[in-house]
């Protein structure tokens, strides 16, 4: 039998602003089974993000109930939300949300600082692990500003991994990245799905949502319609046919070459 990592009952979100009421979830039901690679679609105002933060445990639903790994977090307060949070969610967003002072280590290593209880493997260790899994080895005592796009995004999947929570979410984690880039960064949570994560991911890009395993397709705080991918879109093999940044530079010299003959 699958094991249920969520469990999403009649889930109801109302936000009151001065006079006015937001439903900005309405009945949601969903169940996310361990290892699944899950897509949330939908336009702006739909309830994306209010779905993942209920998910994330940064908020609770004003209606129906919902369970992480067994444990119904629907009524918790803040701060048992937050120790749920750092032990079970990794947070993945598409502003990277790095502390622009600190290295690569010690962005990964905050949510280390809030952990209680004894660390499976010594601290540095647990960091260099999620490093090298991510492919920053030789970066990681660089700051955000010393580093790309992509190494920054790495850095923060980093983070999300270090406390080896049950799901990972992430929001518009290709937003800001080129497509090579992109296609590098769902290479890695290909392999992360491949080795037993349960993925959340947030887009507005259909082809970035056909890696996964299901798409749910939300509207004005209803999920309006599934659809299970038969054949997930490979990051890795999508790699193989993309131009590297070497081979882009090296074509625009040819051309630079060539024109100069001409």
């Amino acid at each position: 039998m699958e094991e249920k990592v969520i469990e999403i009952k009649n889930i109801s979100k109302v936000y009151k602003i001065e006079n006015f009421k937001v439903n900005a979830l309405n009945g949601i039901n969903l169940n996310v089974t361990k290892g699944e690679y899950v897509a949330i679609m939908g336009p702006s105002g739909s309830g994306k993000s209010t779905l993942m933060n209920i998910i994330g445990c940064l908020d609770t639903p004003t209606k129906g109930t919902y369970t992480l790994d067994s444990q119904d977090i629907s009524k918790l307060n803040d701060n048992r939300l937050a120790e749920i949070r750092n032990k079970k969610v990794g947070f993945v967003f598409q502003t990277f949300n790095l502390l622009s002072r600190y290295s690569a280590i010690d962005n990964i290593e905050l949510p280390l600082i809030y952990s209680k209880g004894r660390l499976p493997k010594p601290r540095r260790e647990m960091i260099m692990d999620v490093i090298i899994s991510v492919g920053l080895k030789g970066r990681e005592k660089h700051r955000p500003s010393q580093m790309s796009g992509g190494e920054r995004q790495r850095v923060a999947i980093a983070r999300a991994l270090i406390n080896s929570p049950s799901i990972i979410l992430a929001d518009e984690p290709t937003g800001n990245l080129d497509s090579r880039t992109g296609e590098e960064i769902m290479a890695i949570f290909e392999d992360l799905n491949l080795r037993g994560s349960t993925i959340f991911l947030v887009t507005h890009e259909l082809d970035i949502a056909r890696h996964t395993d299901r798409i749910l397709y939300l509207r004005d705080g209803i999920i309006t319609g599934e659809e299970k991918i038969k054949k997930p879109i490979s990051a890795k093999d999508t790699l193989k046919n993309m131009p590297t940044l070497e081979d882009r530079i090296s074509k625009l010299e040819e051309n630079k070459n060539y024109e100069k003959d001409i």
